[in-house]
Parts: structure tokens; C-alpha cells; sequence
């Protein structure tokens, strides 16, 4: 059994919406077993809204749309339904008493304009959208399903957890094998290294009679992705042939993975500080406080992260991180010394285990002979060692704050691992 999804909007048609609604469905569907095999996005016109959903229902045994069902002109998806299904509007009384009671408590005035998002095809099933005035509409066709949702992200998302899943897995009798995905995370390494260090893929991607297991390479900001799609008969299989994957991925590029369970490299390394019982502090220049708000974005993250300093200014790593006047001088603040000193003046000032630092070149601005924007120095520093690593990376800032982010945590990472 497969599904398709219409997304409804002009809005995401010129780009200024990113169809995330479509990636939360899909992943969704997937994990009952039902992928999604189509994505369609439509504009705010009835005859197109109208041609694609015929054509998907005539393909598919579920389509999900979703958009369009707002109080506004241009949500006109309902009207559309219901001259497919040859059916009415009609007042769904319950919708428009919870609209009714939203605006009393807002303290905000009723308008008869309202009353259309209360206007439901006659003969739909209605699901509650408890987190928003759009409900969940549910129409069918013969054997065909058709799910309409609200637009709204987190509406879709409480719509589809609570409404949708749901539904499906109590009346759908899906006989397809069973799927597993499993995302496997690599950071520090190319694309085309990893492909290397892998080798012969045929161990890890195979096909049988009642089996298939799928590996994509999915690159990003100096991280790839490795997602294993494992199809079989039984949910022991897929995950004994997920397994089987995983054990040779890690034999062969071990040290580059960072996660097997969708966890970010801030919540990997803040479980090891958790489990060694160390506290870090943080000295930032380049990076301007972003590899502590990474730190602090986990929960708990109190335990271990004790400050973080943006020391910008030469000034400010001189006066805060007690850098040497003289280093600043000699070697200038994007160097090997003034990182070391940045990350030992961070952790001497704030009493910790570790200190961290970076300083660099995110760009566009600012190279010098020698210093090309992208490079930045990552220092680290505990009570036995303190050194520092050089990088060069992209030419864009934005990305090369959150790449310069990412790697220092990464080479947190490894020496609480011991590893090179």
C-alpha cells in the first residue's frame, strides 16, 4: 500500500513556504509501513486542485493533502472536495462552537467570515484539531482514502499523530513487507572518503526474494548522512539485516560516526561529559556564541556547560581569556597560539575540566596572506594537554558558524573518546 501527498499553496509553489509538512508526513506513513511515493504541491486554483487529487486518488489508496482550509478567499479546499465528491457544504456545528468559544477567550470579535471554516463536505468524517480551528477531514471513494489537513505545520502535525496514524493502522490492512530506515550521522569526512572507506558495498546493499536493503549518501555542511532503508517479511529481519549494516559501517568508518540514533553532536558529547562527570566552558570569537547555544539546546545541559565567553575584540580575549598581549602581536588572534590561550584562559576562569575556543575567518571579509576566509583554529584544553587544530572551510558565513560549530564539538567529541 502507497500513498501521495498534495500540498496546497501558492505560497509553497514560489518558494516562500518550505514544504516541511510533506517530510513530516512521509516520515510518518513510513514508520506503519506505508511510503509515500509522491509529493505534489498545487497552487490556490480549483481546476488544479480539482485535476491532481482525481488523478492521485485514481493512482493511490491514500492521499494526504493539506492547506487551504483557513477562512480566507484563497482556501478554497473544501469547495474543491466537495464538487469531487459530488457532495455540499454543510455547517458542522461542532467546528464552529470551538471556533466560537477560541474567539470569546482571545477576547477577539466574531466574524461571519469565521463560519466558513465551519463549512465541512456532507458525509466527511471530522477529526478535532485541538491545537487550532481547522479540522481534519476524512472522504472516501470506493476503497480510496482521502485525509485533509490544515496548512498550519504544528496543526498538521497534532492532526496527523492523533487523527491520521491512527486511523490508518486501525483500518487499513497493509500487506506490504515490513519497513526499517535507520540514519546513520558522520561528520569530518568527504563524501567520496566515506564511499572510499566503505568499500565494497555489496555487503552492506543487497536484494533477496523477500529482502532488500538501500543505502543512500545524503552530504551537508561537512556531515553525511548514511540512511539504510531495509525492506523484509518480518520486523526481526529488518532489524537483524539494519543491524548487520550498522556493525560493517562502524567497523569501517568508525570514528567519523557520531550518532545511530538521530541524536546531535551536542547531545552525544553532552551525554559523554554527563557520564565522565567533567564540565566545560566555552571561549568564542568566530562563532559567536553558537557552540553554547548548541550545548544549551539540551535538556540538562546545566550539569555540565558552566560559560561560555564570546570574546570578539582582541581587547575582550586579552581582558576576559588572559591571551597574551605579545601572541595577539606576533601570531595575530587567528592562530594556533591565541586558540590554545583562549581555551586555557576559558577553562583557568571558569574553574571547569575542559575549555574550548575558537578563533577564525567566517567571512565574506577579513583574509590576509596566509589566512583565507573559512579557516578557523579550534583549541582544547584540559589539566594534562592543551592544543589547538586548524580547518579551512567554506567562503560563506553563515554556514562557516555553524560548520566551525559543529567541528569543535566533534573534536570534543574525540578526545573524550580518545580518539585521533
Amino acid at each position: 500500500m502507497k500513498a501521495a501527498i498534495l500540498t496546497i499553496g501558492d505560497e509553497v509553489l514560489i518558494g516562500q513556504v518550505i514544504n516541511t509538512n510533506a517530510s513530516f508526513i512521509s516520515k510518518q506513513l513510513f514508520t506503519i509501513g506505508i511510503p509515500v511515493e509522491r509529493v505534489i504541491t498545487i497552487p490556490d486554483a480549483e481546476r488544479d486542485i480539482i485535476y491532481e487529487t482525481r488523478n492521485a486518488l485514481a493512482s493511490y489508496p491514500i492521499v494526504i493533502a493539506t492547506g487551504g482550509l483557513g477562512p480566507t478567499h484563497d482556501d478554497i479546499t473544501k469547495k474543491c472536495l466537495a464538487k469531487l465528491f459530488k457532495t455540499k457544504l454543510t455547517l458542522h456545528e461542532s467546528t464552529l462552537r470551538k471556533i466560537k468559544a477560541s474567539f470569546r477567550r482571545r477576547k477577539i470579535p466574531f466574524s461571519n467570515n469565521n463560519i466558513a471554516q465551519a463549512m465541512m463536505p456532507a458525509g466527511a468524517e471530522i477529526f478535532e484539531n485541538k491545537v487550532g480551528s481547522a479540522p481534519g477531514i476524512l472522504l472516501k471513494k470506493g476503497k480510496k482514502i482521502l485525509f485533509a489537513m490544515p496548512g498550519v505545520p504544528h496543526e498538521m502535525e497534532f492532526v496527523t499523530k492523533n487523527h491520521l496514524i491512527p486511523y490508518l493502522l486501525k483500518h487499513t490492512k497493509n500487506k506490504q513487507n515490513v519497513l526499517l530506515q535507520k540514519t546513520i550521522h558522520t561528520i569530518g569526512i568527504a563524501e567520496s572518503v566515506l564511499a572510499k572507506k566503505l568499500g565494497d558495498l555489496n555487503e552492506i546493499v543487497c536484494k533477496g526474494k523477500d529482502y532488500e536493503v538501500k543505502l543512500a549518501f545524503l552530504p551537508s555542511n561537512y556531515e553525511v548522512r548514511l540512511r539504510i532503508t531495509v525492506r523484509a517479511k518480518t520486523l526481526t529481519k529488518a532489524k537483524q539485516l539494519i543491524g548487520s549494516a550498522i556493525k560493517i559501517i562502524k567497523k569501517r568508518a568508525g570514528k567519523y560516526v557520531y550518532s545511530t540514533d538521530e541524536s546531535a553532536i551536542e547531545k552525544v558529547v553532552g551525554r559523554l561529559l554527563a557520564k565522565k562527570n567533567l564540565t566545560i566552558s566555552v571561549a568564542e570569537s568566530c562563532t559567536g556564541g553558537l557552540i553554547s547555544s548548541k550545548l544549551t539546546n539540551i535538556s540538562g545541559s546545566s550539569d555540565y556547560l558552566m560559560e561560555g565567553i564570546v570574546s570578539y575584540s582582541n581587547e575582550s580575549k586579552k581582558r576576559l581569556l588572559g591571551v597574551k598581549h605579545q601572541t595577539l602581536k606576533t601570531y595575530g588572534a587567528v592562530s594556533e597560539c591565541v586558540a590554545k590561550e583562549m581555551a586555557e584562559g576559558v577553562r583557568n576562569h571558569s574553574r571547569t575540566d575542559i575549555g574550548i575556543s575558537t578563533s577564525g575567518i567566517a567571512g565574506p571579509t577579513g583574509a590576509a596572506p596566509g589566512k583565507p576566509v573559512g579557516l578557523v583554529w579550534i583549541g582544547y584544553s584540559d589539566k594534562n594537554v592543551t592544543f589547538a587544530k586548524e580547518f579551512i572551510f567554506t567562503k560563506d558565513r553563515l554556514r562557516n558558524k555553524e560548520i566551525m560549530s559543529k567541528m569543535t564539538l566533534e573534536v570534543l567529541r574525540r578526545k573524550l573518546l580518545g580518539i585521533k
